[in-house]
């Protein structure tokens, strides 16, 4: 663990790197697996869906293991399917949900329903009231990852502990990789571009090589989870092409003083291939949040690293949880 307790606010710490490929995780009893227990298939991920009404919707989830409540939050164009490896990875010890979030996913809303970031935070504080659930462990990926900081910073007393993978940080985003897409957007052909990959497994792991170190997780079943949602009706194009127009950094730059003054536990664990979100956002919020008690740079990963290469996050997260059960 980073001794940032004992250092004085925004000194350059130790830095944890994470091996991806030896050894395993620590279980439940101290023994090191070198699997996760098994994740959730796309026939398991559809079976187990609920919906849970809220004011800005319906929410849709699913929820693997027994403990203390753990939520997850997926980054665009994906789904909770996404953490299925973490989630098999944490169910001895957390009661993991995965819930998709407004415009993505299988989420349903108005067509005229705010889907900004800010919005997606209140819709989570809705679903963890319509759930009964009080705290909650947080983690966040990639644009989950900025609605994360923006929940964090209006709601800290719902929060045992959060975890930030990489994702949009104060004025980093929208990254310039993301701006074609944000015009695809704008011209309402985004949605569609996405539905084409489908039958290009190919394409689609080839255009996915900048956020996933190994796009073969991406088969055609794969790809169906993910993009089948948003462009099953023209209302849901329109909803997906509304919410990468809502990107604003301006809403993450608001919260700046809140996060300087967050003192609930904190993990950053961040891929250091990631072309869109360097590893100098990753100590940005290291030295901005007070709680943050330990940085992990893994190597050998790009953005969607949770999904291809689920043990580099399984282990510094266990290890994290396991104090505060």
């Amino acid at each position: 663990m980073d001794e940032k307790a004992q250092e004085p606010h925004g000194s350059a710490g130790p830095i944890r790197a994470e091996a991806i490929v030896a050894g395993g995780y620590p279980g439940a009893d101290g023994a090191l697996l070198s699997v996760a227990p098994a994740a959730m298939d796309v026939r398991a991920f559809h079976d187990r869906r609920r919906f849970a009404q809220v004011p800005s919707g319906r929410v849709a989830y699913v929820e693997q293991g027994a403990g203390p409540d753990a939520v997850f939050l997926h980054g665009v164009p994906l789904n909770g399917f996404h953490w299925r490896h973490v989630m098999a990875g944490l169910s001895d010890m957390r009661r993991c949900v995965a819930l998709d979030l407004m415009s993505v996913g299988y989420t349903e809303i108005a067509s005229a329903q705010d889907v900004s970031f800010t919005a997606q935070a209140a819709m989570l504080l809705q679903f963890l009231d319509a759930l009964g659930m009080d705290k909650i462990d947080l983690i966040g990926n990639d644009t989950g990852g900025a609605v994360a900081q923006i929940f964090a910073a209006h709601h800290p007393q719902r929060l045992r502990t959060l975890t930030l993978t990489n994702c949009d940080v104060h004025d980093n985003w929208p990254p310039a990789g993301a701006l074609p897409l944000i015009e695809g957007a704008r011209q309402g052909r985004l949605a569609d571009g996405y539905g084409g990959l489908i039958q290009d497994v190919a394409a689609a792991r080839t255009r996915f090589s900048r956020a996933y170190a190994d796009p073969s997780v991406l088969t055609e079943e794969v790809l169906r989870v993910y993009f089948e949602p948003f462009v099953s009706t023209a209302e849901r194009k329109a909803s997906f092409h509304r919410y990468w127009l809502s990107f604003d950094p301006a809403q993450t730059v608001a919260i700046e003083p809140q996060l300087r003054g967050l003192h609930v536990p904190t993990l950053i664990v961040w891929a250091l291939d990631d072309v869109f979100f360097a590893p100098e956002w990753a100590r940005w919020l290291y030295d901005a949040i007070p709680g943050a008690v330990d940085l992990v740079h893994v190597s050998d990963a790009k953005l969607f690293f949770p999904e291809d290469r689920p043990a580099a996050l399984i282990r510094p997260l266990r290890a994290f949880l396991a104090p505060r059960a």
